[in-house]
């Protein structure tokens, strides 16, 4: 039971975990918090710095070379699962660090982040407009992109 719970919070933490990567590189561990950064950036921020809060020694180092790998490597499976390894290791032996992070990524999913884009628009949560580009987080039903 335990292990099916660690792999659906690893699941659930990754988008947040590639986006402070994405950021803030390797020395996502000691950044502090920016007022300015995206919540999903802060919240991966925090999870990698509350993992490596609660290791030991070797395995601050080890989590540690795994971020600085997932950073170099963002496209890499490998490098990826090393940081999951990472995850699931932490995971297992801390039952007050699964639930700590159980909670940031539930809070998450429930903080309501939307965009209203006219008086009749259905509001858009948890996505990101910019560019030329639409990042659309969970979507129940249908989605229509087009070009007027």
């Amino acid at each position: 039971m335990v292990d099916a719970e660690i792999a659906q919070w690893v699941e659930q933490a990754e988008p947040f975990v590639t986006a402070a990567l994405g950021a803030y590189g390797a020395g996502v561990l000691t950044r502090a918090e920016d007022a300015a950064a995206d919540a999903t950036v802060t919240l991966g921020r925090r999870i990698l710095q509350t993992v490596w809060r609660r290791r030991d020694e070797p395995g601050r180092v080890a989590l540690e070379q795994a971020v600085a790998n997932a950073a170099a490597e963002p496209d890499a499976p490998k490098a990826a699962g090393l940081l999951d390894r990472q995850f699931v290791e932490a995971l297992r032996e801390d039952a007050e660090l699964r639930s700590q992070l159980a909670s940031m990524v539930q809070a998450a999913a429930t903080t309501v982040t939307g965009v209203q884009a006219g008086d009749h628009s259905p509001a858009v949560s948890r996505s990101r407009i910019g560019g030329d580009n639409i990042q659309i987080g969970h979507v129940g039903g249908d989605v229509r992109i087009s070009r007027n």
